[in-house]
């Protein structure tokens, strides 16, 4: 406890050098607002007729739609982690299966920047990660860090009873998406009553599996037949690699009847979307009733998105549309190209949260980030501010191991394993002109020249992991496991190495 509190009080006198001075109370406040497992076409903004979320297309008229986000690792843990660091996972070394989120980067988090600037911060739901004051440690929830907090351990419930925090509101709330309207609504009304600019963060359970939608939302596509997306079925996931059919995403497309019962299943999907949207409603309602809405950005996007039976697939983690592409609307009423229902297919990612609320806020960001803020994408859509992001997968078996790179209309992955019979494989798509992902363009001799290309940009990626991969957390072997120059043989030997001296330090 002495090293942490040493550590904490080391890292605050430090970090008052990146912050651009106390706010004004004008604001602007900040309203982050976070969902789990959803794709963007169960928005009906993103081209769904057949789904109803009216607030969240409301924020994409008044504000801006992204239509090329991607989460960097498409898993809660590690996507939460990149969220409020900025940060790739390789380089802020968090998720399941490695380790939490060491105290060092949390402190130059979004929260934690932004309360040292003297915004009044809050966060509700599903936090997904725990923070340790050091490599290995066990980690716990950064309760103490939130002037209001509503969220909880591990994934939370969605009986709002269930969920410590938020037990107050269960008895008017008993489905925890509403509560957390609630929450945010009643954090709004404090704030504006204090006169503080704010940064609530909402991280929603839904839609994440175990599906269960909220009974006051039953009607509402009680009896609906869904139009399946053009690359639905197996059939359709006959050109992607052994590896990524190895792990659960690809059972599940039977296990969890997108193969045999697709209108229900998608029924319930979209039914907790809606009470997500629901919630957000109550939360827009609160802003503009405690007079702060013209002088409050919000922010909406998900953690990673679903692979509800496209190309034969369940679940999420893969490299692929959508699994890794994900919603992401910003809406700043203060802005001069706001209500003009903007979009931009500029590449964006998880990466770039962390900057975009420091830029809004006025304050200056750690050095060190991966991410950039998207305002100046506000001010000109058709602008870029990166030319290409990772797509990471550490997670699951090693056969599933994979690390992709995308640009604005093109997508390489990159599956090393090579045991067992398998081959190491390389995948292709022209996102421009195939966004569906059903034509794999790597073994295409006509397409030589743009392989090279992406090639390329992936050793650049490839290259940072092994200059800038934390040196904990079994990051480090990943980059040998990537390198396109490195036989399977040598691959296997680093890891085992790193397996032996784990060992040797349990054993000391």
């Amino acid at each position: 406890m002495k090293d942490t509190l040493l550590l904490t009080l080391a890292l605050y006198l430090a970090f008052p050098l990146f912050v651009a001075g106390a706010p004004s109370r004008e604001g602007p406040n900040i309203v982050f607002l976070l969902t789990d497992d959803q794709c963007t076409y169960s928005v009906g903004c993103y081209g769904n007729e057949d789904v109803k979320t009216p607030h969240m297309d409301s924020l994409a008229r008044e504000g801006i739609a992204f239509d090329n986000h991607y989460d960097t690792t498409a898993i809660c843990m590690a996507s939460r982690a990149n969220i409020m660091t900025g940060k790739f996972e390789f380089r802020n070394g968090c998720n399941f299966e490695h380790g939490a989120l060491v105290e060092e980067h949390w402190q130059a988090s979004y929260p934690m920047m932004l309360r040292r600037a003297g915004y009044l911060t809050a966060i509700a739901g599903k936090i997904g990660f725990v923070v340790a004051d050091k490599p290995g440690g066990k980690g716990v929830l950064p309760e103490e860090d939130f002037d209001k907090w509503g969220a909880g351990p591990g994934q939370t419930h969605y009986e709002t009873r269930k969920n410590r925090s938020m037990a107050a509101y269960a008895g008017k709330y008993p489905h925890s998406s509403r509560s957390y309207g609630a929450f945010g609504a009643d954090f709004i009304a404090e704030s504006a009553k204090a006169g503080t600019p704010f940064c609530l963060s909402i991280s929603f359970k839904a839609p994440h599996k175990p599906a269960t939608p909220d009974p006051l939302d039953d009607d509402v596509y009680a009896g609906k037949k869904f139009r399946k997306p053009t690359n639905y079925g197996r059939k359709a996931g006959a050109h992607f690699s052994r590896q990524s059919r190895q792990g659960r995403q690809f059972e599940r497309f039977h296990g969890w009847n997108y193969s045999d019962n697709y209108d229900e299943v998608m029924a319930i999907y979209h039914q907790q979307v809606h009470a997500v949207d629901v919630a957000i409603g109550m939360i827009l309602q609160a802003l503009e009733q405690h007079g702060v809405a013209d002088n409050t950005v919000v922010i909406f996007t998900s953690d990673n998105g679903f692979l509800c039976g496209s190309h034969g697939y369940g679940s999420k983690v893969l490299p692929y549309e959508e699994s890794a592409r994900v919603p992401l609307i910003i809406h700043d009423p203060r802005h001069r190209n706001s209500g003009k229902n903007l979009r931009s297919a500029a590449l964006t990612g998880n990466v770039d949260m962390a900057p975009t609320i420091m830029d809004l806020a006025g304050v200056r960001q750690p050095p060190g980030m991966d991410g950039k803020s998207l305002m100046p994408l506000y001010d000109e859509p058709s602008g870029k501010i990166h030319d290409a992001l990772p797509l990471i997968n550490v997670w699951g078996p090693e056969k599933v191991h994979s690390l992709g790179v995308v640009t604005q209309d093109k997508k390489y992955i990159y599956w090393p394993y090579a045991g067992e019979g398998f081959e190491a494989t390389e995948e292709l798509y022209h996102l421009g002109k195939d966004p569906a992902e059903m034509e794999n363009l790597a073994p295409r001799k006509g397409y030589r020249n743009l392989l090279d290309e992406m090639r390329t940009i992936y050793d650049g990626f490839v290259h940072q992991w092994q200059e800038e991969a934390v040196p904990y957390h079994n990051y480090l072997p990943f980059g040998v496991l990537f390198d396109r120059g490195i036989s399977w043989k040598d691959k296997q030997a680093a890891f085992q190495a790193k397996g032996e001296k784990r060992r040797g330090r349990r054993k000391q």
